[in-house]
């Protein structure tokens, strides 16, 4: 199984090479979900303006993205942003560390501006879930308390939806299978994440829940939620141990951001495969026709009528 990289290539390969030879540069590109990046200099050179429009900024600064970009980003924080962008970062090429490590670290969080964006909701979640399990459950038999629901529209007609209680998180994935093909292919892979976990070596593993049509639970109360047969959700259920400390908690986050990603790229994957042995057996079949043809048994003879 191929996965996705978390970081952004275009971003990390530009300043790799511009932080070895600074040079004017202006580029625009489009990463996953429809994440707008611009990669330029200023007036100097040495300045490189790295700046993020991504469709969902405004959930994302109210769930706490700002908090995750500024504990990362710090000083390379610009002030004021891009116009058309929601975000920048700037990176004086004379001052950024001369140690190979340090400065691969630095080139690697950049290219990571966008997974850290999202993490947002995540980070809030984790932090949630831990003061929620810190209060002691009722005793009167109402329901323990749940934190806030999330929402995060980072692509047209799609969501991510999070959300703690005392003893999980809870995240949900609604997608949208645009081709009859593809809701067949999802369906199979999303099954398949559903039975896997019962295997004995990856029971530590998130619980996965699928349902079509029909909105899980936790979400049905939301207004406008989409229902059909092109529509899927998918439910996972995280506990305590995957997000138990800051490594654990940071790698939880940067695979299931890319869940809707990576399935959607091995539905692609597994249709060209099956496209590319049915051309195969297309072609023997035409040479088993060809050898079949009856060959002439000698010069026809033509006669003519007088």
């Amino acid at each position: 199984m191929i996965l996705l990289e978390h970081h952004n290539v275009i971003i990390y390969n530009t300043l790799t090479d511009k932080f070895e030879k600074p040079s004017t540069l202006d580029v625009s590109f489009v990463d996953f979900d429809g994440v707008r990046f611009r990669l330029s200099t200023g007036e100097r050179k040495t300045l490189l303006t790295l700046s993020m429009n991504i469709r969902c900024w405004g959930e994302l600064v109210k769930y706490g993205a700002m908090d995750v970009l500024k504990k990362e980003y710090g000083s390379y924080l610009a002030a004021s942003t891009e116009a058309g962008y929601h975000v920048s970062l700037e990176y004086d090429t004379e001052k950024v560390p001369k140690e190979p490590e340090a400065r691969e670290a630095l080139i690697k969080s950049a290219a990571l501006l966008r997974r850290h964006a999202l993490a947002g909701p995540f980070v809030k979640a984790f932090a949630t879930q831990k003061e929620l399990d810190s209060v002691p459950a009722p005793t009167d038999g109402s329901a323990a308390p749940i934190g806030e629901l999330m929402q995060v529209h980072y692509r047209d007609e799609e969501a991510i939806y999070v959300q703690a209680s005392h003893d999980r998180v809870t995240v949900i994935f609604s997608t949208r299978f645009i081709e009859d093909t593809d809701r067949i292919f999802g369906k199979v892979f999303l099954q398949e994440f559903v039975d896997a976990r019962r295997l004995p070596t990856i029971q530590t593993a998130p619980q996965v829940l699928y349902s079509n049509r029909e909105p899980p639970l936790e979400i049905r109360q939301v207004p406008g939620l989409a229902t059909g047969d092109d529509v899927g959700y998918v439910t996972f259920i995280l506990f305590p141990r995957h997000f138990a400390n800051p490594n654990i908690a940071h790698n939880t986050i940067s695979h299931i951001q890319l869940f809707r990603d990576n399935l959607h790229y091995h539905i692609k994957c597994s249709k060209v495969y099956m496209h590319t042995r049915m051309r195969a057996r297309v072609a023997e079949f035409l040479k088993v026709l060809n050898r079949a043809k009856a060959e002439g048994s000698g010069e026809i003879t033509r006669k003519t009528v007088t």
